[in-house]
């Protein structure tokens, strides 16, 4: 795909209006504090991954509604200290896939916790073992129009609840230090991660690359790609419900959720990404932290000739720098 969107120079200094309801901050505070009434209290199995050197825990926490979240918890074998966290969700269609696969920060003396991505893990990977409990309405294919029309019953309401609760579960799992959690992602992931940043205030760092789910309405008018597409794909049937639909999306919009970051931010775009089109992704970038008082540390890999594979492994490069530079 040609580079489509706008020049590079205009992106740097690309902040759109975005369309943000008045009662946004008590919306996610009363959803938060809800799943919060079910204690945490993660369970813990072995995962039977049969590593040497890196110990592997099948852990189910309470998420959204008190449902059961399952995740993989990874730590180097026989670390005495508490360690930093990385949280991390996966992309679309996406789910925890197997054990083996989350050994990186394992490796480098970092914890990780893999949160699997309800109702999805059957498009690419190797599987998740998460149910969607609560979807309602008709929708399109891909959760992208579960509960479109209203914010309380969309999808994202509870994968981003789940994804906060994730945090809450890294922070009480044994050899962890509740101070030093990281949350990372990659397409769906990163908008994940742009949501958490806003409603985590003392996050160690973000990762968010390429990320998925910001400024949905030029997200709509400028790619048909899906997931984006899913959206249009339900206007286009459902004609009378445009407004509903965007009052809908605006509660879960990344632009909005990282105005209030406070953690220190690494993301990436790439020119070429008609999934995930750079200017919805500048459009967060340039805001995030905007509402913080002290405007957080961010940093923006581009990547000029490449789609929504992003950096791959160049970017991975670049998150082992980010967080390397915050632990000192």
């Amino acid at each position: 795909m040609p580079q489509f969107d706008l020049p590079l120079s205009e992106l740097e200094t690309y902040r759109p209006d975005v369309r943000e309801p008045a009662d946004f901050d008590e919306f996610w505070a009363g959803t938060l504090a809800q799943a919060r009434e079910v204690p945490m209290e993660p369970r813990m199995a072995d995962a039977g991954a049969g590593l040497g050197g890196v110990d592997i825990q099948d852990v189910t926490f309470p998420g959204f509604g008190g449902q059961p979240i399952r995740a993989w918890y990874a730590r180097p074998r026989g670390a005495a200290a508490d360690l930093p966290c990385v949280v991390e969700i996966a992309g679309y269609g996406g789910g925890r896939g197997l054990p083996i696969e989350h050994t990186l920060w394992p490796s480098e003396g970092i914890a990780t916790l893999w949160v699997d991505s309800r109702g999805q893990g059957s498009e690419w990977g190797n599987g998740g073992h998460t149910a969607d409990e609560g979807a309602t309405g008709p929708a399109s294919s891909g959760v992208m129009t579960r509960g479109i029309e209203d914010p309380r019953d969309h999808y994202y309401r509870r994968m981003f609840t789940d994804a906060v609760r994730g945090v809450d579960a890294a922070r009480v799992l044994p050899g962890v230090d509740p101070s030093l959690v990281f949350f990372a992602g990659t397409s769906q992931g990163g908008g994940v991660a742009l949501a958490v940043s806003g409603l985590v205030p003392d996050l160690a760092g973000v990762m968010a690359d390429v990320p998925f789910l910001c400024h949905f309405e030029r997200a709509i008018s400028i790619t048909d790609d899906f997931p984006y597409g899913e959206i249009v794909r339900y206007l286009a049937v459902h004609r009378d419900a445009r407004e509903r639909v965007l009052a809908t999306l605006s509660y879960l919009d990344g632009a909005n959720h990282a105005r209030r970051a406070h953690a220190p931010l690494l993301t990436s775009a790439a020119l070429r990404d008609g999934i995930c089109p750079p200017s919805t992704v500048f459009t967060a970038f340039n805001r995030y932290g905007e509402l913080a008082g002290a405007s957080p540390a961010k940093r923006m890999e581009v990547y000029p000739d490449n789609g929504h594979e992003g950096g791959q492994g160049f970017q991975t490069v670049r998150r082992l720098e980010f967080v390397r530079s915050i632990l000192g």
